[in-house]
């Protein structure tokens, strides 16, 4: 984020020397050596780091939603852990994709590369022999060989669709963020917890083997007292080129100079271009040409479908007319569909935040208050979502105690041996998190920046773990335990190997995504309740009241007289509570009562 090449090595070196400094007491270290003896095999990496194995016969899925998130997860899947039976989607270019991978760019052929490429089927009409295609959600559901369903629908679509998948008697892997409202992500974990089905969702950072070795490092005491964490999700998005406003299927109207009426159709235009590509294109290039014209032109397919017969609304905004398909295909912009910057991007970061907070807890760390504001300060009235928001959090340190009687012990003991001394129990303190996503600027990128009092921690794109001692970004330094078991930073030392370096050597860092599936299959595989996902309901839940309570603070902070400040009631932590943060803004709002007949739970599930 923002370091020259010469600080990012001092910070990669660092991070080295810290791994192979501990790898006695790690797993990591354990993995280094699976790694350095050739031992990662089929199961993978995950398997053996976060301690699962391949089912004894792949578990038999449905993926409901093959568009951008569905197919990234596609292109994450292990055909030794699950075997794809069916998918569901109503676009012609989101089942393209499924099969074939995305085209659009060489990057998104490489994490979108299509079932085609990870079961090495030859091509679309071989693979649909193994796969069933399907636009009605009910046609998975129903069908009694599958055991799980991954979704990646809109966010307004979750909770409805996870929901009726467990009472089926599916277990659920649901994209981020768990639902649309607080009472939706209590009643999906209530449901789970009757049906004894799991429900996984996809905060991928529980299952990246990066940001777990971080938390290792913070408990080892590395950075000392953790006191700020700086995060940010910066995007050049500007107005007509905003990646979450894609091209609508059909073109969109508007009227010229003279006042006649005229259809922009960019996808019909870039079908033209490289259709007149081809003629003088030849080997390598026509054979990629072909493929992103055959994309574009399933692309153009998707004006075939009716949106409204899937719940897609056609309304007036803004003095025109927001079609069904436009919030079909730019669902994230608008809020009904979708749930804006908090949903999208910032709950991946606040999760991140909290497991480094939670690092000297043995439960997840809830935070106290957040203040936040926000608004659509760059674009047109094209959404009604914010494209800026600036949120600070003050979460409990470790020794944070309100009434000077927990805390301090809490911490001694759950971890006696990680030598934290010298705390003093203290309302004050606390960490405060700041955050902020906004277009139009993508300067900085994406991470987060963990601040303690002996070292900083960067993490960069979810690809790249730096350190450096105290707040220094330019000196050499390596790892040396103290008495008492904890660590410094010590210039002393000096090494650039570790299992990280090792991983990256054989390829890509890993993000999650292929672990969190793996390892979502292998708790159904096992048949053991207790074998529980990492981002299971209780976990999903808490990430999502930060979010969505952050956003309610954006929205009351713009009314009359509003404030963008809340204190958190950990009721809305607790699943078997009946609280939810959306009461405090509108008494009318989504109930734990109101959404339950919404969802169609059934009376005896409470």
């Amino acid at each position: 984020m923002n370091l020259t090449p010469e600080e990012r090595e001092v910070g990669r070196d660092n991070y080295y020397d810290a791994v192979t400094q501990f790898n006695e007491t790690t797993r990591r270290g354990f993995l280094q050596q699976v790694i350095l003896a050739g031992g990662a095999t089929a199961a993978g990496l995950g398997a053996l780091y976060f301690g699962y194995d391949i089912p004894r016969r792949p578990v038999r899925i449905g993926i409901i939603g093959t568009g951008d998130e569905g197919n990234v997860l596609i292109g994450a899947l292990n055909p030794y852990y699950v075997e794809v039976a069916a998918i569901c989607d109503i676009r012609p270019s989101s089942v393209y994709r499924a099969f074939n991978g995305d085209w659009a760019t060489p990057n998104t052929i490489k994490v979108r590369p299509g079932l085609n490429n990870v079961y090495g089927w030859s091509s679309e009409e071989e693979a649909r022999k193994h796969v069933k295609v399907t636009s009605e959600i009910d046609d998975i559901l129903d069908d009694p060989s599958i055991q799980g369903v991954i979704i990646a629908l809109p966010l307004h679509l979750h909770a409805p669709v996870a929901v009726k998948a467990m009472l089926k008697g599916k277990h659920v892997l649901v994209e981020k963020l768990m639902a649309h409202n607080v009472a939706q992500c209590k009643w999906m974990g209530r449901v789970s917890e009757a049906t004894k089905k799991l429900c996984s969702t996809g905060h991928q950072r529980h299952y990246s083997i990066l940001y777990d070795n971080a938390v290792n490092l913070i408990r080892w005491g590395l950075l000392g007292q953790i006191h700020h964490i700086r995060a940010q999700w910066h995007r050049g998005n500007l107005p007509g080129s905003d990646t979450w406003a894609m091209p609508i299927p059909g073109g969109e109207s508007y009227v010229d100079t003279k006042g006649e009426s005229r259809i922009n159709d960019p996808i019909v235009d870039q079908i033209l271009a490289m259709q007149n590509d081809l003629l003088t294109s030849a080997g390598r290039e026509r054979d990629q040409l072909l493929k992103r014209l055959e994309q574009w032109q399933a692309w153009d397919r998707d004006k075939t479908i009716d949106p409204t017969r899937y719940g897609y609304e056609s309304i007036d905004f803004a003095g025109r007319n927001r079609s069904a398909i436009e919030e079909l295909v730019r669902w994230r912009i608008w809020e009904r569909t979708g749930g804006g910057l908090m949903a999208e991007l910032g709950s991946h970061q606040l999760d991140a935040a909290s497991i480094f907070i939670s690092a000297m807890s043995k439960d997840k760390v809830h935070p106290l208050t957040v203040h936040a504001v926000g608004g659509r300060h760059i674009f047109p009235e094209d959404r009604d979502a914010d494209d800026h928001v600036y949120c600070m959090f003050e979460f409990p340190g470790p020794s944070y105690s309100p009434d000077f009687k927990v805390g301090y012990r809490d911490v001694i003991r759950n971890f006696p041996d990680k030598g934290i001394q010298g705390y003093d129990e203290n309302p004050e303190r606390k960490v405060v998190v700041s955050y902020s996503s906004i277009n139009g600027n993508g300067f900085g990128g994406y991470g987060e920046v963990v601040m303690g009092t002996k070292g900083t921690l960067v993490l960069d794109t979810e690809k790249e773990v730096m350190i450096y001692p105290g707040s220094s970004t330019s000196t050499r330094a390596g790892v040396r335990k103290e008495r008492g078991g904890s660590a410094a930073l010590d210039t002393s030392a000096s090494g650039d190997t570790g299992p990280a370096k090792t991983a990256e050597s054989s390829g890509p860092v890993s993000r999650g995504y292929k672990e969190e599936i793996e390892h979502w299959a292998w708790c159904i595989a096992s048949g053991d309740w207790s074998n529980q996902p990492r981002c299971n309901p209780k976990v999903a839940l808490a990430d999502a009241v930060i979010a969505l309570t952050t956003k309610l603070a954006i929205a009351n902070n713009k009314r009359p007289n509003g404030s963008g400040y809340i204190p958190f009631d950990e009721a809305w932590f607790d699943l078997a509570s009946d609280a939810v943060p959306e009461l405090l803004t509108d008494p009318n709002g989504p109930s734990m009562q109101s959404e339950k007949a919404n969802l169609g739970v059934p009376g005896y599930i409470s």
